[in-house]
C-alpha cells in the first residue's frame, strides 16, 4: 500500500505546478515518508558535457551534490544512462563500480547498504536517473523497489526533461557572461562611474575613444543620470589632466552676470565692478571647462561661446584686449537642442559646433543591472557620512530598486538610499524602508492591512531573505528557519519563490 500512496502523493504534487526545485523536493520527501528507504536521488544529464549531476537528493548538503557529478560509463549511474539498463547492487561494499562521490556513505553503512539505479527516459531518449539507497534488503525486496522506481521515472520524466533544458539553457547563458565578463574586463573603465551593464560601457567606449583628444564633446541624458562624472572623466582621462577642470552650471547664472561670470571683466565695466575678475574659461587655462545645461545660454552669449570654439579668443567685460582660450569644451544638457533652434532660442551653428562628439549617457531603467551595484555603493557611502553599520539591502527592497522606473535617475536611487539609511536602525534595509514612491501593495500591507496579509509579507521577505543568505540551498534556509523541507517546499511554493534566482546572489 505504501507504494500506491507514494504514487498517489506524486501524482498530486504534479498538479499542484510548483516550480521544478520545490516540485523535485517534494516528491524526493514523499519517497522518503512512504518507502523504507535511506535516500531517494535524481540525476540529469547534461548533453553537452555528457555529464550526469545530482539534481536533487534527500538530506545531502549543496557541497556533497556539487560533488556528485558522473561521465558516462561512470561508476554505476553513469553505466545505467551508457546501457539503459537498471542496476541493483544487494551490498555496496562488494561491488567495486560504487564510488560514493558524495562521501555520504561510511564503512560502517556499506556492509549492510544496498542501491538501486533505473534510467529515466522521455521520447526514447535517456534524460537522468533515479536512484535508492536502502538498508537490509534482499534481492526481491530491491527488485521491487526498482520496479516502482521506474514507474515514478515515468511520472517525473516531463519534469526532469524541463530541467535539463532549463541547466542547459542556464549553462549557455553563463558560458555567455563569462566571456562578456571578459571582454568587458577588456573596456576601459572610468574609476569615477558604477556600472557593468551593456548600455554604459557603450558609452564608455566612446569616451575612451575621444578622452586623449582636443574634441569638443556634447554629453547628452536625460536630468540625474551623471553627465557632470562623465565629463570628469573625459577630463581625467585626457593630456590636460593635471590641469584645472572647471565646471560652469549655465542655468544657474542670471543672464545678467553669466558673460562675467565666464570671460571676467575689468573694473568698472559695470557698477559694481571694483576690482579685475577672471573669468571661468580664462581659469581653466591649459585644462577643461564644462558646460552644464548649455541649452539654457542666452542667444547674446551663445554668441560668444561660438567665438571661442572657432578662433579661441574672447575678451573680458569692459577690455578691448583679446585673450587665447586654451580650452577644451565639454558640455552637456538634458534638453532637446534640436527643439530648441526650430524655436529659434538656440543658435544652429554654435549647435554644430558643440555637437562634434556626442555622448549620450542612457537612463537608469535603460541599465537595470546597475542598480544594485549603484544602491551597494551608496549604501556604504551612507554608512560612513551617518556612522550606520547597514550591511546590506533586503530581497524584497532589492526588487522594489528594480521595478521602479526612476524618472530622477541615478539622483533619484542616491536620495531614496540615503532616506533609508537615515530610517533604517538595522544591519539590513527592508522595503518599508523606502519612500512611498516605490511601495508596492504587499509592503504597503505592512503597515496596514489584515493580520494574516501582514504575517504573509513578513514571511515571505523572511524567506527570500534566508535564500539569499544560502545561495538559494533549500536545505540550509530550511534548517536555519527551523523548519522542516517539506514546509519549506510548500511556503516557496505557496509564495511563488523561484530558488535559482538566489544561486549567484
Amino acid at each position: 500500500m505504501s507504494e500506491l500512496s507514494l504514487l498517489f502523493k506524486i501524482s498530486e504534487i504534479v498538479k499542484e505546478k510548483s516550480n521544478l526545485p520545490v516540485f523535485f523536493s517534494l516528491v524526493l520527501g514523499a519517497a522518503a515518508d512512504e518507502l523504507p528507504i535511506e535516500r531517494c536521488t535524481i540525476t540529469i544529464l547534461n548533453r553537452n558535457k555528457s555529464i550526469l549531476s545530482i539534481e536533487e537528493a534527500n538530506n545531502l548538503t549543496a557541497a556533497q551534490k556539487a560533488r556528485g557529478k558522473y561521465k558516462i560509463g561512470e561508476g554505476i549511474i553513469g553505466k545505467v544512462v551508457a546501457t539503459g539498463e537498471p542496476l541493483l547492487i544487494p551490498n555496496v561494499a562488494e561491488d567495486n563500480r560504487f564510488l560514493n562521490k558524495t562521501l555520504t556513505r561510511q564503512n560502517s553503512d556499506k556492509e549492510t547498504l544496498a542501491f538501486a539505479c533505473v534510467p529515466v527516459t522521455y521520447n526514447n531518449e535517456i534524460i537522468g536517473t533515479l536512484s535508492i539507497d536502502v538498508k537490509n534488503a534482499n534481492k526481491e525486496q530491491l527488485k521491487n523497489l526498482a520496479s516502482l522506481l521506474t514507474v515514478m521515472g515515468r511520472l517525473l520524466a516531463q519534469n526532469i526533461k524541463s530541467r535539463q533544458e532549463e541547466n542547459e539553457e542556464q549553462e549557455t547563458i553563463h558560458e555567455e557572461n563569462k566571456q562578456l565578463h571578459e571582454e568587458l574586463n577588456d573596456i576601459f573603465k572610468p574609476k569615477n562611474i558604477i556600472g557593468n551593464s551593456k548600455a554604459i560601457h557603450q558609452s564608455f567606449q566612446m569616451l575612451n575613444k575621444v578622452a586623449s583628444t582636443d574634441t569638443t564633446v556634447l554629453i547628452r541624458g536625460e536630468s540625474g543620470v551623471g553627465k557632470e562624472l562623465f565629463a570628469a572623466a573625459i577630463h581625467d582621462s585626457s593630456p590636460r589632466a593635471k590641469k584645472p577642470f572647471i565646471k560652469v552650471n549655465c542655468s544657474a547664472l542670471p543672464e545678467t552676470l553669466i558673460e562675467s561670470e565666464l570671460f571676467g571683466h575689468e573694473r568698472g565695466a559695470f557698477t559694481g565692478a571694483d576690482k579685475l575678475r577672471i573669468g571661468r574659461f580664462e581659469a581653466a587655462n591649459g585644462g577643461t571647462i564644462f558646460l552644464d545645461e548649455i541649452g539654457d545660454l542666452p542667444l547674446a552669449t551663445q554668441v560668444k561661446i561660438l567665438r571661442i570654439l572657432q578662433e579661441k579668443e574672447y575678451e573680458r567685460l569692459g577690455s578691448a584686449q583679446t585673450l587665447k582660450a586654451d580650452v577644451r569644451v565639454i558640455t552637456a544638457t538634458n534638453r532637446d537642442l534640436e527643439e530648441l533652434i526650430e524655436e529659434g532660442t538656440f543658435r544652429e551653428d554654435l549647435f554644430y559646433r558643440l555637437n562634434v562628439f556626442p555622448i549620450y549617457v542612457p537612463s537608469l531603467r535603460d541599465r537595470r543591472s546597475d542598480i544594485t551595484l549603484l544602491a551597494d555603493y551608496f549604501v556604504e557611502k551612507f554608512n560612513q557620512k551617518n556612522g550606520k553599520s547597514i550591511k546590506r539591502i533586503s530581497t524584497s527592497a532589492i526588487d522594489m530598486l528594480m521595478s521602479y522606473h526612476w524618472p530622477g535617475n541615478v539622483r533619484e536611487l542616491e536620495n531614496c538610499i540615503e532616506r533609508a539609511s537615515i530610517l533604517c536602525n538595522e544591519e539590513v534595509i527592508y522595503g518599508y524602508h523606502l519612500p512611498p514612491t516605490l511601495q508596492t501593495p504587499d509592503e504597503e500591507s505592512l503597515q496596514k492591512g489584515s493580520l494574516q496579509s501582514i504575517l504573509d509579507t513578513v514571511e515571505k521577505e523572511l524567506i527570500q531573505d534566508t535564500l539569499k543568505m544560502t545561495k538559494g540551498n533549500m536545505t540550509k534556509a530550511a534548517k536555519h528557519l527551523g523548519i522542516t523541507e517539506r514546509k519549506m517546499g510548500l511556503r516557496v511554493n505557496k509564495y511563488e519563490i523561484d530558488p535559482r534566482r538566489f544561486k549567484n546572489k
